[in-house]
């Protein structure tokens, strides 16, 4: 398998279907234009920009149309994408821009002066802006405008060859480009495409962010694949998305705290939103209410796990199995292999947890210029260490436990937060919780909950928790600590941030 010119050959098959529009600008673009435009950002960036095969070219801004422009016309030139995170502080992009050494920034009007101080210190050569504004940069429209586009596909290349970097959190140290490639997003449409059937019908309604695997690959790069059509969200907006849901959308993928918002709108109704045939969600466990809740509205929410590192699709919940099989993330999917491992690298026993690993060709070839954690991460037999702790039922349906990371030990016991966490989130009053382990002289660490309250619910006190878990839980995963607070530190995919948690000390 080489790496072909898709977005070319999507429009030689399918010309004029619609393939992308913006729900911001009203931007729309069928496949011929598509490419087009994918080939004047590419002669633009070798023209006027200067940048070579290899270079790579940043994006600092809000999800739009133009990403994808920008993917597929660094696929024609040789180039190599980094989205950046918009919500990072300058010193965090500075770090980012360090590790990438882009030659050009493409950024959006929003963020000028976060542009303008990246070059001046020396990160960026080239500023592009995007919307036009700013006199002392180049301009995108303007510049993919005055190039003659080379419509003709590009040629082969190493399915393997770099094609943008997506960095990673950075909570457990210095943040990691994960080397993203067109063999991985290959397998994620084989994995994911054919799980939900995808054709070149279907409308996607994205709004996740485009710095994330997510918002590039669930499932916008397998619906560019199929041939369907991708409505891009600048951010998830209720009204906005509830809208689009009930009339055009076919296809919806969401995290928790997005569907949480879609329960909570004023005009939620199963029956209102039956145009969409497939709901999926990832990132974080679905709280066991929430599947509920839209099971009764005849929604069945397909719950998946998958990774920066892995394309990202490794499992997915089969539609027949959301009722029985609620919490789990499904089954491993077709090009991809795993295993359940102790801390001696061996097989668990079958019902036994451990942590996951993974293989197949949805998994990146490393880590940019960080050949010591790609080692670290990757076994030479090409296993991939994901940091989770999963079970396996008898039906072979897997069960995230918790991630390696987050368990801590009471009294020489292993807790892990997520089933704590479980429990309390069943509790009348409690919206969501988020468990960590804090120091303790007596047992080593001990739990504490943040806990959210549901609206109009009565606060209930510390005891009254604690008796809920002692009847549902071991003593020593009780929390021994419970506190109330507004809302959850989340990062921008809504996982909650358990490091700025763990800084709060009883």
């Amino acid at each position: 398998m080489n790496m072909f010119d898709l977005a070319g050959h999507r429009a030689r098959v399918t010309p004029d279907r619609p393939a992308l529009e913006d729900l911001a600008s009203g931007q729309a673009y069928n496949y011929r234009e598509l490419n087009e435009q994918a080939a004047r950002f590419a002669a633009a960036a070798t023209r006027h920009w200067e940048l070579q095969a290899g270079d790579r070219i940043a994006f600092l801004g809000h999800s739009r149309a133009e990403f994808f422009v920008m993917l597929f016309g660094c696929a024609k030139a040789g180039l190599i994408l980094v989205p950046l995170n918009w919500r990072l502080a300058l010193p965090e992009l500075e770090q980012l821009m360090d590790d990438c050494t882009p030659g050009a920034l493409v950024f959006g009007e929003e963020f000028t002066d976060s542009a303008r101080r990246l070059k001046a210190s020396g990160h960026t050569d080239v500023l592009v802006d995007l919307d036009g504004k700013a006199a002392d940069c180049r301009h995108y429209d303007g510049d993919l405008a005055d190039t003659q586009p080379d419509l003709r596909p590009h040629p082969d290349r190493d399915p393997d060859t770099s094609w943008y970097l997506l960095y990673t959190s950075g909570t457990t140290g210095r943040p990691k480009g994960v080397i993203q490639t067109f063999r991985m997003m290959m397998s994620n449409y084989l994995n994911i495409g054919l799980a939900v059937d995808l054709t070149g019908q279907d409308t996607l309604l994205n709004v996740l962010p485009l710095f994330h695997t997510a918002g590039i690959n669930l499932y916008s790069s397998a619906v560019f694949i199929a041939g369907g059509c991708v409505l891009v969200a600048r951010s998830f907006e209720p009204d906005q998305a509830m809208a689009v849901l009930e009339n055009r959308a076919t296809l919806f993928f969401g995290v928790p705290a997005v569907y949480q918002a879609i329960l909570e709108h004023p005009s939620f109704s199963g029956d209102r939103l039956r145009h969409v045939r497939s709901w999926g969600c990832g990132g974080a466990p679905l709280a066991l209410p929430v599947a509920r809740r839209f099971v009764e509205e005849g929604i069945r929410v397909r719950t998946g796990m998958g990774m920066t590192e892995t394309g990202p699709t490794v499992f997915l919940l089969d539609e027949a199995d959301v009722l029985d099989k609620i919490g789990s993330v499904g089954r491993p999917q077709l090009l991809t292999e795993v295993r359940i491992v102790g801390t001696d690298g061996r097989d668990v026993a079958p019902g036994d947890s451990g942590e996951l690993l993974i293989r197949g060709p949805n998994i990146t070839p490393g880590y940019w210029n960080r050949p010591d954690a790609t080692a670290d991460a990757i076994q030479p037999d090409g296993w991939l260490h994901s940091g989770d702790v999963v079970r396996c039922d008898d039906d072979g349906c897997y069960y995230i436990v918790d991630r390696w990371k987050d368990m801590f030990i009471s009294g020489g016991e292993n807790v892990y937060p997520a089933e704590v966490e479980r429990v309390l989130v069943e509790h009348a009053a409690v919206s969501e919780v988020a468990v960590v382990g804090v120091p303790d002289d007596k047992w080593g660490e001990v739990g504490k909950a943040f806990l959210c309250l549901k609206p109009d619910a009565d606060e209930p006190d510390s005891d009254d928790l604690r008796t809920w878990c002692r009847e549902r839980l071991a003593g020593y995963k009780v929390p021994r600590y419970f506190q109330f607070v507004d809302e959850l530190p989340r990062n921008a995919l809504g996982k909650v941030t358990k490091q700025v948690l763990r800084q709060d000390r009883p």
